[in-house]
């Protein structure tokens, strides 16, 4: 089985805006941040991209150097559903948004691209492997979206083995822009996924 050299990209955090995440492809700060990123090898916008929703839940945690406050993971094993998009872009870039998440900068066959290029790893579905300790070490295949393997990157950390720390106002409100672009909702229900979220971290 030969290696994609496409796959989705899905983001459950501020990515789910497409503006944010030209910031990793293109270079620049996002609208509220406190920092500027390099951008990929290969500035090329996504081919396609469409909201999806996956199984298990977010949480936060850690202090973000672009947003200040907790950053937002992705733990499958945890109660959802969690909203997300999807992003069909090549596996150079999908390593290089995955560096510049963890606060690095993108290079050549680093470990991220390294891994989803070895057809050994992420072959099913619900399929994990990590990386190494970065803040987004850990990679899931989520799913299979038309042919193609859908993957996401969070912490190797779930969310009962770490302290929650709550998100800042900027950061919520790019998640509540992507919430609206990519899946048409209102403020009340965005505030609401808000709601049930600090409180579901707040229990752990």
């Amino acid at each position: 089985m030969s290696a994609p050299d496409r796959l989705w990209y899905v983001s459950y955090g501020s990515n789910l805006c497409a503006d944010r995440l030209a910031c990793y492809l293109r270079g620049g700060r996002p609208d509220g941040g406190l920092r500027d990123y390099p951008g990929a090898r290969d500035p090329a916008p996504p081919v396609d991209s469409r909201a999806v929703t996956l199984p298990g839940g977010i949480f936060f945690a850690g202090e973000s150097r672009t947003w200040r406050g907790g950053m937002a993971f992705y733990d499958h094993t945890v109660a959802g559903p969690a909203p997300a998009a999807a992003y069909l872009i090549t596996v150079e870039q999908f390593a290089d948004v995955a560096a510049q998440e963890s606060d690095r900068e993108p290079v050549a066959d680093g470990p991220v691209e390294a891994a989803v290029r070895d057809p050994r790893l992420l072959r099913d579905d619900g399929d994990t492997h990590v990386v190494d300790d970065g803040l987004y070490g850990r990679l899931l295949r989520v799913a299979t979206v038309d042919g193609v393997p859908a993957l996401t990157f969070t912490s190797v950390h779930g969310t009962d083995s770490v302290d929650h720390t709550a998100p800042s106002t900027a950061y919520l409100a790019m998640i509540g822009r992507g919430l609206r672009e990519t899946h048409g909702w209102t403020d009340d229900r965005i505030a609401a996924y808000f709601a049930a979220r600090t409180l579901a971290n707040s229990a752990r």
